[in-house]
């Protein structure tokens, strides 16, 4: 075992975990450790952070609109400012369907009303009298300019519109993505990947995983990570592309 590690955060562990999305902290887990490097896990709920704390991943997952309710006023009061400082950074943060509309300006409910969220990338959401749930998939383009399929499941109702300075995570291929009208899925602002994609993510999508590991290494260490092959997940990948039809 290297003595190399790196510091994974998982905010709101407790709250946020719709759809078995813990399984992407274990999926990073993992694959650090077919790597032989080591994986410090910080479990983070209500109440104030340490802020001395040096992460590489901050993981916020998906959860229902009364749990979002619930956590904004932990956010403001305790966690606002230092994961804003966190996004400007760079530090690589992973925003899960409600993680990813609170790393947002606002969510707008049909009557007008709006539940300010965190305002750490330009993007908002407006509720939608459309469910748009199922299995769906994105093209997304690497930091190394290859692109490659995601697979996941989406179920939200809110309609996401990107602002100034934000890119999209990708191109929908099948599915709704954002808001079923302009053909994109999920955000990417500094080192935040920002989705809709339940299922979990990263188990299904592994070269998005080592993306996001690759990122965060180079950040920390300075030097590129170990590839590892990635032939079963790719052809597990094509197999659920081809039955879904894309």
């Amino acid at each position: 075992m290297s003595e190399k590690s790196l510091h994974i955060c998982h905010l709101y562990y407790d709250i946020l975990n719709l759809y078995g999305d813990n399984g992407n902290i274990r999926t990073l887990e993992k694959r650090l450790a077919w790597r032989g490097i080591g994986c410090e896990i910080t479990r983070l709920s209500f109440g104030e952070v340490d802020r001395s704390a040096d992460y590489d991943i901050i993981f916020i997952g998906g959860g229902q609109d009364f749990e979002q309710e619930l956590l904004v006023k932990d956010l403001f009061a305790y966690k606002a400012e230092w994961l804003k400082n966190e996004i400007e950074k760079g530090t690589v943060i992973l925003g899960i369907c409600g993680g990813y509309q609170m790393l947002g300006n606002y969510y707008e409910a049909a009557d007008g009303t709006k539940v300010e969220f965190l305002g750490g990338i330009d993007v908002h959401t407006t509720a939608s009298d459309q469910r748009m749930i199922g299995n769906f998939v994105f093209d997304y383009r690497g930091e190394d300019g290859e692109s490659f399929s995601v697979v996941g499941f989406e179920n939200h109702n809110g309609k996401t519109w990107l602002g100034e300075g934000v890119k999209p995570l990708g191109k929908i291929v099948k599915g709704y993505g954002n808001n079923g009208e302009d053909g994109t899925e999920g955000a990417r602002y500094k080192n935040v990947f920002a989705t809709y994609s339940h299922g979990p993510l990263l188990p299904k999508n592994a070269r998005l995983a080592d993306e996001l590991l690759s990122i965060a290494y180079a950040r920390r260490y300075e030097e590129p990570l170990a590839p590892l092959e990635h032939i079963m997940e790719d052809a597990a990948l094509e197999d659920i592309r081809r039955q879904l039809g894309a």
